[in-house]
């Protein structure tokens, strides 16, 4: 706004960049200089012009391979779409190119989102900038990986079991899944969908809180998307409000082991918050029914997405086992099992009102385990305890989806050999501010 760098000088800044880190993290899957470039000039152009800035004017903003993005290849990190290119936004994309940000390439991710870490076939592995040896979690793990090496000023990722937060965890930088009905998912194959959304990942809570701003708001053709627009989350941010929170802490939810190395890390927070006047009490809801719950309704949406490609031959040879495993047990479930696990989602939204009459926040390690050797698919154990599927060792995060509650993951320090280490804080129902 203060014309002290103009959009093009910017944009070649990042570029630059990332012809220089991004080779060695492989964060972006696909560069769009060009069309980066030519968005560019017209911002420059259209201030010049005295038409007035958008709130992400001029910023470059990359974009997770499973977002449609008009002109630019999207191939969901499958050999199947590896030429596509859409001719549509997505509507989060539309948002960010009305606020003024220019799309700057698209982040690496596993087939289909499906993982929580991110390699694929076409384009191989992407590391965590504190390491190369070891992966960037998944699966919006492309992203996490650009906003931390700084790559792009913000990203957009999803989530379903934990994909904006687990990767930010791994990364050090911060991931938002947003409550259902709060960012607007179009189009999309599955439109009454709560369980997998759209969200932000930036290096800083208040750049987050910016495009939080861009990215919500109803909109008419997501049937969920009905939370309305608040006043700015950039602002509450500034505010910093003070009081005495009262917030429940659990090691592990009850949920899974975590890594002795990654508790003592997180739970050093807990002094900080004590010291900043909140009130901490150990606590955990009661998850005990969270894992059936978690994967029933993963095997329904997965037969919901891929049943009828179980029946191409070159789906089934090329792409990743455990989407087809996934689908394959969905398809397997009776409906007295479905009907089950809903009624389960529906306790356990009952009983998070009512741990939320007593608290403001639960937190939590994000993850519970360091990032991973780079082409490892998923813990295999933690603490001596094995991990029975490649879901098993996300529970932490998954506990909020299945809840349906704003969850962020913020970096709280490192492990001695250099690796960030994430706290997830999950708020009241709609409770992003």
């Amino acid at each position: 706004r203060t014309r002290e760098v103009s959009r093009f000088e910017i944009v070649n800044i990042f570029l630059e960049r990332i012809e220089k880190i991004n080779p060695q993290i492989n964060a972006y899957c696909t560069v769009a200089a060009d069309a980066a470039v030519a968005a560019a000039r017209r911002a420059e152009k259209a201030l010049l012009e005295g038409l007035p800035p958008g709130p992400l004017h001029g910023l470059p903003v990359a974009i997770k391979d499973v977002t449609l993005t008009r002109g630019i290849r999207t191939t969901f990190g499958s050999t199947l779409y590896k030429d596509y290119v859409p001719e549509v936004d997505s509507l989060v994309v539309e948002r960010l190119k009305e606020a003024g940000a220019i799309i700057i390439g698209k982040t690496n991710t596993p087939e289909f989102a499906a993982g929580g870490a991110t390699y694929n076939d076409i384009f191989g592995p992407t590391s965590t900038p504190w390491n190369k040896n070891y992966n960037s979690g998944g699966s919006s793990g492309g992203s996490a990986a650009a906003v931390a090496a700084g790559l792009c000023a913000l990203a957009g990722g999803n989530d379903l079991g934990g994909s904006l937060r687990i990767p930010a965890s791994f990364c050090g930088s911060v991931g938002l899944r947003p409550s259902p009905g709060r960012i607007p998912v179009y189009p999309n194959d599955l439109n009454w969908d709560t369980m997998s959304l759209e969200g932000p990942m930036a290096r800083s809570v208040a750049d987050l809180a910016l495009m939080l701003d861009v990215l919500s708001g109803p909109d008419r053709r997501s049937p969920v998307a009905t939370l309305p627009k608040e006043s700015s989350f950039f602002e509450s941010v500034k505010e910093r409000k003070k009081g005495s929170f009262k917030v429940a802490w659990s090691d592990n939810l009850n949920l899974t082991p975590v890594d002795d190395e990654v508790l003592k890390v997180a739970r050093a927070s807990i002094d900080m918050l004590q010291e900043m006047g909140w009130t901490v009490v150990e606590e955990a809801p009661d998850f005990s029914s969270l894992q059936e719950t978690a994967a029933v309704l993963r095997g329904v949406r997965y037969a919901a997405l891929y049943q009828e490609q179980l029946a191409n031959p070159e789906f089934l040879e090329k792409v990743n086992p455990n989407i087809i495993s996934n689908t394959r047990q969905g398809l397997a479930l009776t409906s007295a099992e479905i009907a089950r696990a809903e009624k389960h989602r529906s306790q356990l939204w009952q009983q998070m009102l009512d741990f939320y009459a007593r608290y403001d926040l639960i937190i939590t390690p994000t993850v519970p385990v360091k990032p991973f050797l780079v082409d490892t698919a998923y813990p295999t154990e933690i603490n001596g305890k094995p991990m029975k599927s490649y879901i098993d060792w996300i529970m932490l995060t998954y506990a909020f989806s299945v809840t349906g509650l704003p969850a962020i993951s913020v970096p709280c320090g490192w492990t001695q050999d250099g690796f960030p280490v994430g706290l997830q804080m999950a708020g009241k129902p709609a409770g992003e501010r």
